[in-house]
């Protein structure tokens, strides 16, 4: 039954007979899943294994022959296996799973879909299926498998464990539990086959919890060292079958060829509990009797309470051994059991008497302190971890064996996807784009951003307006806009700038932004406002009419409404409220119709005055001046419309002083607008995250992508 080298095996549809002489009872898990699968990667030759996921996504991948697109539609099909053509098979098993059910147990309760591709075949194939048989990806779609890219060996996709039975969701472990037992198996056959590579990664997580690097040169011993830790690897005797790797029982006649290969912990090794690794023919399975008897060997010689660490890799012939006498196939059963694990126990018993004359003790002098403490800081120096292994993660068992003593601790390691790389020194965005201007963002002075006091006011209005700023907040965007670095302006017609916030990068729309700031900072100075006096003062009536033809021209209006009308209107209405602007927003209005005095709302920033024309216009229809709350809100509204860096006046890089300084757009973003946010005066609302805050980078999301190619 076993395929030629680099081959894939072909799937066999089991007759009904053969079908029903084997037992039905399918567990389906995460762990048992994993198990299977990887069983059959080291079956097939596999040089690399990558389990990813938990119990809403579970991805196990392998770089084996693949499955040939023509059995791919009865890959889901009950009895459909590679491993059993006929009954007498049964008697000559070397896999875990054999009765062709894993697959279609799963696609009954989960979504199912496989990738795979053999060394022959150009493309890689994609299918997915459902209730054991093949199904479309999506709606209207043909179930068909379908063409896509790829490389070489399978990668199998389980979403959605159980969403089809509650009640069976509900049994499980939670998903911390159920992950932990399938990092369980991943380890167990790491540590039997070091040359393989496995990899075992939870969903989110920047850095694998496992990883062996595989190879010939890895052995047992160095995986157990990876795995365990320092102090299990030290402790480990290696017990192997004589040269000729045979031993044979003889009971009545019959005899068994059998071998084995073990690490055990000796004398100087104690643990709370028994880590038990059995493989029998390349199978993970447990043997109660195997591990009585382990126990009963080491209990003379450790203390009350200590367990040993043993892995024993047994290799039967496959005609002496019963896989199929426990329904989730944990346990196996074969003959002469007793006499093998006489033999075994023995050879145990006496390598143990070998090594148990004198046991080590490892203890730390004052002279080796202060050695280890010297080797650290140059460590450290050089940025070197000597106790990292090829996955990235150092050691836990290596780290603290090598530790210096607790006074002389060291700050936890950093890993490169985590680390926030920003400096002054670095390039910027603006700096790598050619501009006009003699003068860039970069070497306009800064400016220094002035405390803003918030004004007293009595008014429950203002007071009520103030506190729904408050309440709107959201910390985490506030948290951005505090601690953040400008990269550069990205699109000034659009008003698009990108900063950066630890290891993240966010698209913002300063536009948006700044109105929200301005409408803050104007509602904390209501009633205190600075002046900005115009000269000469413009006209109310131009202004408004400059703004009525501008808003007309931009969106015309269908009715009979004159021009002249509704200048006249606008015009009436603001000089009926003279007192009013003046006494609250700083808005100066003259008996002669002229616009006198502004309110000032950021030290050092003054609007562009081309959009002084609509703002007066829009002071009339926009403003509620019905109700005393809306009245403040909606003008202040329009206000900070006025104030904000949205365009049309601000798409050009232009050369305008203010206070004898240049300034352009990049400028105001940076020195302006987000020093001003950086201050504890703006509380951006949760509404900023769908209009103006786009997260476009994650580092370690990019590294996670990039582990992937």
């Amino acid at each position: 039954m076993k395929p030629v080298s680099g081959q894939s095996r072909h799937l066999y549809a089991l007759a009904p007979r053969l079908g029903a002489n084997t037992k039905t009872v399918q567990e389906v898990s995460l762990a048992s899943t994993t198990r299977k699968k990887l069983t059959f990667w080291l079956l097939e030759g596999c040089q690399r294994g990558h389990a990813y996921g938990g119990l809403k996504l579970l991805q196990l991948r392998d770089n084996g022959c693949g499955i040939r697109r023509e059995d791919l539609p009865i890959l889901a099909e009950r009895f459909t296996t590679s491993k059993l053509a006929k009954f007498d098979d049964l008697s000559s098993l070397e896999t875990y799973g054999f009765r062709g059910e894993a697959l279609a147990s799963i696609s009954f309760v989960a979504h199912l879909s496989v990738t795979t591709k053999t060394k022959t075949d150009s493309c890689a194939w994609k299918a997915c299926y459902a209730n054991g048989a093949l199904a479309p990806a999506k709606a209207g779609q043909t179930p068909d498998p379908k063409p896509c890219a790829g490389t070489d060996g399978t990668i199998i996709t389980v979403e959605n464990l159980f969403h089809n039975v509650p009640v069976r969701l509900a049994a499980l472990r939670n998903p911390s539990d159920e992950y932990a037992r399938l990092l369980d198996v991943m380890t167990k056959y790491a540590v039997h086959k070091p040359s393989v590579s496995f990899t075992c990664r939870k969903t989110g997580a920047g850095q694998p919890d496992m990883h062996t690097p595989g190879g010939t040169s890895t052995g047992t011993k160095d995986n157990i060292h990876r795995l365990y830790g320092a102090s299990v690897s030290a402790a480990l005797i290696q017990i192997a079958s004589g040269e000729d790797g045979e031993e044979e029982v003889v009971d009545g006649g019959e005899k068994m060829d059998w071998r084995y290969d073990a690490w055990c912990s000796n004398a100087s090794y104690a643990a709370k509990s028994l880590k038990f690794i059995l493989f029998i023919n390349g199978r993970l399975v447990d043997s109660l009797p195997l591990r009585r008897a382990i126990e009963s060997v080491y209990a003379p010689i450790l203390a009350k309470g200590s367990h040993p660490f043993v892995y024993l890799s047994l290799h039967l012939s496959p005609h002496c051994l019963d896989v199929n006498v426990h329904p989730t196939k944990r346990e196996v059963r074969f003959l002469f059991e007793d006499e093998v694990i006489a033999r075994f126990t023995a050879v145990l018993s006496s390598k143990l008497a070998e090594h148990a004359q004198s046991r080590p003790f490892t203890f730390n002098t004052g002279t080796q302190r202060k050695s280890q403490t010297k080797q650290a800081k140059d460590d450290d120096s050089m940025d070197v971890d000597e106790d990292v292994d090829d996955s990235g993660e150092s050691d836990p068992g290596e780290a603290a064996a090598s530790a210096p003593a607790p006074a002389q601790s060291q700050a936890p390691r950093v890993y490169s996807q985590h680390k926030v790389r920003t400096s002054n020194k670095d390039r910027s965005l603006d700096s790598m784009l050619v501009s006009a201007s003699t003068s860039s963002s970069s070497s306009a002075p800064a400016v220094t951003s002035v405390p803003i006091p918030e004004a007293p006011s009595s008014l429950l209005s203002i007071l009520n307006l103030r506190q729904a700023v408050k309440d709107a907040a959201h910390n985490k965007l506030k948290e951005i806009m505090k601690d953040h670095t400008f990269v550069g302006l990205v699109d000034a017609q659009h008003a698009l700038s990108l900063v950066q916030h630890g290891t993240k990068l966010y698209l913002l729309n300063h536009a948006i932004i700044s109105e929200e700031l301005f409408y803050q900072l104007g509602l904390r100075q209501f009633g205190a406002y600075p002046r900005v006096a115009l000269n000469p003062p413009p006209s109310l009536r131009k202004l408004v009419r400059i703004g009525l033809d501008a808003e007309l021209k931009r969106r015309p209006v269908a009715g009979t409404h004159r021009v002249e009308d509704l200048e006249d209107k606008i015009v009436k209405l603001l000089t009926a409220r003279r007192a009013l602007l003046d006494a609250h927003f700083s808005l100066r209005i003259s008996e002669e119709g002229e616009v006198r005095t502004l309110p000032l709302l950021c030290p050092g920033y003054v609007p562009n005055v081309t959009k002084l024309p609509l703002f007066m216009m829009r002071l009339g229809p926009q403003v509620d001046w019905t109700n005393e709350q809306q009245c403040f809100e909606t003008f202040l509204r329009e206000l900070a419309t006025f104030y904000s860096l949205a365009p049309p006046p601000l798409v050009t890089k232009t050369k305008d002083k203010v206070n004898g300084e240049p300034k352009d757009v990049a400028w105001q973003v940076q020195h302006l607008l987000l020093a001003r946010c950086r201050t504890d005066v703006f509380d951006p609302p949760a509404s900023l995250l769908d209009s103006a805050v786009v997260e476009v980078a994650n580092l370690p999301a990019l590294y996670r992508v990039f582990e992937r190619c």
